[in-house]
């Protein structure tokens, strides 16, 4: 666990001077609030492992066995990826990033806290695990509602997408890899064609089409995998994880992360 620890400190400083590459009033506050709420969430792994090895004498992750220990564990990971309701910070923090360091941020820095996530995940209390999804699905969905800035709208969706991956992680951590590969692979297509396009709102991406038509198809299609909308590839992961919640006998669950997904995919079709 110490190890784990020092490994997401040193994360965080590592990209600290990238997002403050740009010697901007914005770059210098989204730098900041990733900062602090980093090092928040260390501080708490930390903690709750030092409160584990004094009550359980064990420092390994897989051993991690007190109630308080695991709960403040997972809370503290799901404030690092960015999981509703310690959400708040990732859209701001996008916002004031550029494209190139907002990719490394939605994908690269995501790895390390899902590696740990997935470690403790069958120690984790389920409730815990089930309430994280199925309200960053939502608030993914309606938070993405009225913005204009893409920035931000990739951001609740990257708050949503992880929403689905939480849900099903105690019951098959191989679809939330699958889910997470294909987060990645959507998520820097997005941002790379976003990239060549210089194009950070959604009314400079309607001028797209005269300027590089084959690029704002690929964009499109990328959307529409992203918001789950068969046959794209982004569908998949979603069935699949909707049929395993019915087989799971959570059949209310399954319909509110299927309605929540209707949300997300309102805003990318828009």
């Amino acid at each position: 666990l110490i190890l784990a620890w020092m490994g997401l400190e040193i994360n965080t400083m590592a990209i600290i001077p990238l997002m403050a590459q740009q010697h901007h009033p914005r770059a210098t506050e989204a730098t900041t609030k990733y900062f602090l709420t980093q090092a928040t969430a260390a501080a708490m792994i930390l903690f709750a492992s030092t409160m584990n090895a004094w009550t359980m004498g064990d420092w390994n992750i897989n051993q991690i066995s007190h109630p308080l220990a695991t709960t403040t564990v997972t809370l503290a990971l799901a404030l690092k990826i960015g999981l509703a309701p310690m959400h708040f910070w990732l859209p701001e923090v996008l916002q004031g990033l550029s494209l190139t360091t907002g990719l490394v941020l939605s994908t690269w820095q995501k790895l390390a806290p899902f590696a740990l996530i997935l470690q403790i995940s069958q120690n984790t209390n389920p409730a815990l695990l089930t309430t994280l999804g199925v309200m960053s699905a939502l608030v993914g969905g309606w938070g993405g509602l009225n913005q204009t800035q893409l920035r931000k709208l990739l951001a609740y969706s990257s708050i949503a997408h992880l929403g689905w991956m939480i849900i099903i992680l105690q019951f098959m951590p191989a679809l939330t890899l699958l889910n997470l590969t294909i987060y990645i692979t959507m998520t820097s297509t997005m941002f790379l064609s976003l990239k060549i396009m210089a194009s950070t709102k959604i009314n400079s991406l309607a001028l797209a089409w005269p300027k590089t038509p084959t690029l704002t198809t690929l964009i499109m299609l990328s959307l529409l995998s992203l918001g789950g909308l068969p046959p794209l590839t982004g569908f998949m992961p979603k069935w699949l994880i909707l049929q395993e919640l019915t087989k799971q006998d959570l059949p209310i669950t399954a319909t509110i992360m299927a309605m929540s997904a209707l949300l997300s995919l309102f805003f990318y079709l828009r």
